[in-house]
């Protein structure tokens, strides 16, 4: 992987003091431990305002973690490319014929390791079901989805539980149905149900393209 501001030496730590500094201010706490696994794919949710970025930064910071996530690749031009990367952005190019899944299972292919944060609603605003392709994105490239959250009700957030996709989503999503299942966002009335709808190829075993 590129030179991130994980490993640009003394920035990290000073940014984790004062993540810590931070997150003691303002009442958060950390829960859970950072996964052993060198690759996974971290499900961030519930995702309904702009602010859980601050916090979910301030968690990876704490946490000593080396999360990355998905980047149109059009964001990567000129001056903003060197500092998307250097803040962990992974360009998608959307006008591969390869589409997002496989992008990003070439990239799990190539790691030694890579923590890949993707937010599974998509937006902060309401949807009616999550994208699935976190979900894809883990099981073709055969490595653990990780719960990690943020509840802004009893503000905890941090590592949940992990497990290995099946390829049967509809029954593997009741493990996330039940994880996240009274946790309140920072805007409560923008929380989307946990749940995914499931295309016929899907059944057959191929993966949506563009649905991460």
């Amino acid at each position: 992987m590129h030179r991130t501001i994980y490993d640009t030496p003394g920035v990290c730590t000073v940014m984790r003091w004062i993540s810590l500094i931070g997150l003691r201010l303002t009442g958060w706490k950390c829960e859970g431990e950072r996964p052993e696994a060198p690759k996974y794919v971290l499900v961030a949710a519930p995702h309904t305002s702009n602010w859980d970025w601050v916090v979910f930064m301030a968690m990876v910071f704490a946490y000593r973690a080396r999360l990355y996530y998905m980047v149109k690749d059009n964001l990567f031009r000129g001056i903003k490319g060197p500092i998307f990367r250097w803040l962990g952005g992974i360009p998608i190019d959307r006008s591969r014929n390869t589409g997002v899944v496989d992008q990003m299972v070439e990239q799990f292919n190539k790691a030694d390791r890579l923590e890949l944060a993707i937010p599974v609603e998509g937006t902060r605003r309401p949807v009616e079901k999550w994208k699935t392709g976190f979900y894809h994105v883990a099981h073709k490239a055969q490595v653990p989805i990780v719960m990690g959250y943020l509840d802004f009700g009893n503000k905890v957030g941090g590592f949940g539980p992990a497990f290995m996709p099946s390829g049967d989503i509809e029954k593997d999503i009741v493990i996330c149905q039940e994880f996240y299942g009274g946790m309140q966002g920072k805007n409560p009335e923008w929380m989307s149900p946990i749940r995914v709808s499931v295309p016929e190829e899907s059944k057959t075993g191929d993966a949506p393209r563009d649905d991460a």
